[in-house]
This record gives structure tokens, C-alpha cells and sequence, in this order.
């Protein structure tokens, strides 16, 4: 049975050490002349938190205000990621888990984050991840994270030509809405630790498999594929259904 990987961003795959949340910031002075609002961002949809900032100063929201909104902030995300000072990085084990990966015939890898799909894109370009995602779900299919799920699915079936059920999908997040995105889609949720949420609170959330980061990859692609690896890369087991 072929399996869906849907990972988050932020927090999971790549630490941009606040990059995005200053982008929003400096957007939202530059285009409402006013101090910055706070943000809850773990977990939480890009779209949604600009509709916040529409509604906080109480500003009429159409199509032409958030298309120009997002460019004025992707122009700051790109600026951020481009100072000498940028200290973003891919997080430890990202690397080796998407090569383990990338060429299984029975996997395939995708997004499902809050990030813009332009957002994303930038995000991943900079730290070289690019080359393994070809498509997703993102904040700007949805304001709300829970209903990213079928579209994720919807559109793996485009790209794919196979019909990924949640049984056989599995989210991999950092925050409790990751966790609450995974139930809403009826699907399994690998946590981790390595963003915006401790694994204990992770753990109370009831992810299905928490870890303290994807540097622990040994577990996590035993996790994913139902196979145990040694440090030599030999299979040892077979394949399960997750």
C-alpha cells in the first residue's frame, strides 16, 4: 500500500529562528502604518493570521487587500532569509530521513503547512528541500488548518494518480494543531519536538508517535515505512502498514 507523508515546515523541517513571525510584523507596519498586533503562530495558517490583522484594525478584507498584503509580506520573508545575519537552518536529520525516503516506491512525500504555497517555496528553496516536494497543502488552500487534510489528499491524487486514503497518510508536526489537523483527516500523526511544543505536551495531545526531533531518524523511518534500519542502512524487517 502506497503511503502519504504530509510534513509541516516550521519547526519539523527547517528552524528559521523567527524569520517568518518578523516578516508578518514588518508587513503589517509597512501596509497599516501601525505597531504589530501579537501572533499565535504555532500551527496556525498564514491566511488565517492575516485576516486577524484585517480584523484587529478593523480594515475591510478583500482579494486585492490580502493579494497585496502577501506580497508586501513574502518581500520581507525573502529579505529576512537573505541577510548576512540569517541564522535559519535545517534542523538535524531532515537531510538523511528525506533521502531514506525520496526514492521508495511506496512513499511518497508531501507538505501540509500554514505557510503560503509561495512562502513555502521560498523557505525550502533556501534550505535546499525543494528538490523533495513537488506539491501540497498550504495556507493559502485554507484558513483553517483542519481543512488542509482532503485537500492535501486531493491534491496527492492529482499529482500521483493514486488514491491516498487517510488510512494510509500520515502527518508529520511540531504543534497541537498538527496533532488536531491529523484527527480532523482520520489519520496517524508523528510529533515532534523540535519546534513550538514540548513532547509532553505533544504527548497530551494524543499524537500517535511522538519523538524529540527527526534527528532520532532511525525511529522515525521505522515509524514510516513499519521497517527497522541499522546504522548501515540494511533493512531488517518487513514492511508494515502503518
Amino acid at each position: 500500500m502506497k503511503k502519504l507523508i504530509l510534513f509541516d515546515i516550521d519547526g519539523t523541517l527547517i528552524d528559521t529562528f523567527g524569520a517568518g513571525l518578523s516578516a508578518i510584523k514588518l508587513a503589517t507596519e509597512e501596509v497599516f502604518e501601525q505597531p504589530s498586533p501579537d501572533f499565535d503562530i504555532a500551527g496556525n495558517t498564514h491566511s488565517s493570521l492575516v485576516t486577524q490583522v484585517f480584523q484587529h484594525f478593523g480594515v475591510a478584507q478583500d482579494a486585492e487587500a490580502t493579494e497585496a498584503f502577501y506580497s508586501v509580506y513574502l518581500q520581507k520573508l525573502d529579505q529576512n532569509m537573505s541577510a548576512v545575519d540569517y541564522k535559519g537552518a535545517v534542523l538535524e536529520g531532515v537531510v538523511d530521513l528525506l533521502e531514506m525516503l525520496r526514492y521508495r516506491e511506496d512513499i511518497e512525500l508531501s507538505l501540509l503547512t500554514g505557510n503560503l504555497a509561495r512562502g513555502a517555496e521560498l523557505k525550502l528553496q533556501k534550505h535546499g528541500l525543494l528538490q523533495y516536494f513537488s506539491f501540497g497543502a498550504f495556507g493559502d488552500d485554507h484558513y483553517d488548518r483542519n481543512s488542509l487534510g482532503p485537500i492535501a489528499l486531493k491534491r496527492a491524487e492529482l499529482a500521483t494518480g493514486f488514491p491516498f486514503k487517510p488510512k494510509n497518510t500520515l502527518i508529520i508536526g511540531d504543534t497541537k494543531r498538527d496533532v488536531l489537523c491529523a484527527r480532523a483527516l482520520g489519520c496517524k500523526i508523528l510529533a515532534v519536538g523540535s519546534g513550538m511544543s514540548t513532547t509532553k505536551e505533544l504527548e497530551s495531545y494524543g499524537a500517535d508517535m511522538v519523538l524529540s526531533g527527526l534527528s532520532d531518524t532511525l525511529h522515525a523511518y521505522k515509524y514510516i515505512t513499519g521497517e527497522s534500519i541499522d546504522a548501515c542502512g540494511t533493512h531488517v524487517t518487513p514492511t508494515e502498514d502503518l
